[in-house]
């Protein structure tokens, strides 16, 4: 019977390493890589339509911020104006009653008993002293008159440097909810930018058939006259002009710049944001509805259109879509007013 050789020392140590690599492999599970799953299409057009609703929102804030921002600076603008006008008043009377008194000093110095003394004519120092108490009577109340100016230029001062520091505010509280609005739509576009073209494009289009809205530019030819059919016939010219956030024509609207100005077309001036032009309007129930009501949408108002009859509302919807015709109840209903 031969003899069997025992491997060398460093052949026991590759048998042992291949062996180890083997029970290894043999004692490790697979992990199989694990991707999330895919949002259905219906999950994706819901996040859509969640974020351009808050960049709607977000808009109708920096609209509203935007006003306040314009009130501010024309209010400040005018209290520099008066500022300055105010500050030469005092500045001329100052120089007047600087000269006045240095004129004083220079011929005042004798006491006037004395001036008494030395006068030749009695009668006529005694005029000379009554003039000189009415010029001092003149000069009181000049004094007076600086001092009321002073502490009108305190206080305009004072008001100008507020109404500066809220116009900063204002300024950057702007500028942030434009960021917000900003960042909602770059999610959109990025979320959008994930779709096969044909899911994009059904996203896009919402989830209300085409049937129940049209942008079609079409001349108004309801029931209304006046200030109503004027307000509804520029509504009407704008159809299929698309939504830009902030924007008040005449290229682009968002809903309530569309509003602001359908409005002003027939002569009523409204607030700039929705929630304003809610609070200013006459409240209305839902039924009492009439072409050229006020319909506003969502808890917060963040959403209004004008109603056209006929169940129907004329707006400006959101970024991506153009004025359009769409049935009254396409969203969540919150009220409604007449002007």
């Amino acid at each position: 019977m031969g003899q069997h050789r025992l491997p060398s020392p460093a052949g026991r140590r590759r048998l042992g390493a291949l062996a180890l690599g083997a029970g290894g492999a043999l004692l490790l599970p697979a992990v199989a890589a694990h991707a999330e799953p895919k949002p259905s299409l219906e999950q994706v057009q819901r996040q859509v339509d969640t974020l351009y609703e808050e960049a709607e929102a977000a808009t109708e804030q920096y609209n509203g911020l935007q006003e306040r921002q314009q009130q501010l600076q024309a209010r400040t603008g005018t209290l520099q104006q008066e500022l300055a006008v105010q500050q030469g008043r005092f500045n001329a009377l100052r120089e007047t009653l600087g000269a006045v008194a240095a004129a004083q000093y220079r011929t005042g110095g004798l006491d006037p008993a004395v001036r008494l003394m030395l006068t030749s004519d009695a009668d006529d120092f005694l005029e000379s002293a009554g003039r000189q108490d009415t010029a001092a009577a003149t000069q009181v109340g000049a004094l007076e008159q600086l001092k009321g100016q002073q502490r009108r230029l305190d206080q305009l001062r004072a008001e100008t440097a507020g109404r500066l520091g809220e116009l900063d505010g204002a300024r950057q509280a702007a500028a942030a909810k434009k960021a917000e609005v900003q960042g909602r739509l770059a999610e959109v576009q990025r979320i959008l930018g994930g779709l096969k073209a044909g899911e994009r494009a059904r996203v896009l289009a919402g989830d209300r058939p085409a049937a129940s809205r049209s942008s079609a530019r079409t001349p108004y030819t309801g029931p209304a006259t006046g200030r109503t059919k004027d307000i509804l016939d520029f509504a009407h010219a704008q159809l299929g002009k698309p939504y830009v956030y902030g924007a008040t024509g005449p290229g682009s609207y968002d809903c309530s710049g569309l509003t602001l100005k359908a409005f002003a077309a027939g002569g009523v001036s409204l607030p700039r944001t929705s929630q304003a032009q809610f609070a200013a309007g006459q409240k209305i129930d839902k039924s009492q509805l009439q072409p050229g009501d006020l319909v506003f949408y969502y808890a917060d108002l963040h959403h209004v259109g004008i109603y056209l009859g006929d169940g129907k509302l004329l707006h400006a919807p959101r970024t991506g879509k153009t004025v359009e015709i769409v049935g009254v109840d396409v969203m969540p209903y919150a009220g409604a007013v007449r002007y």
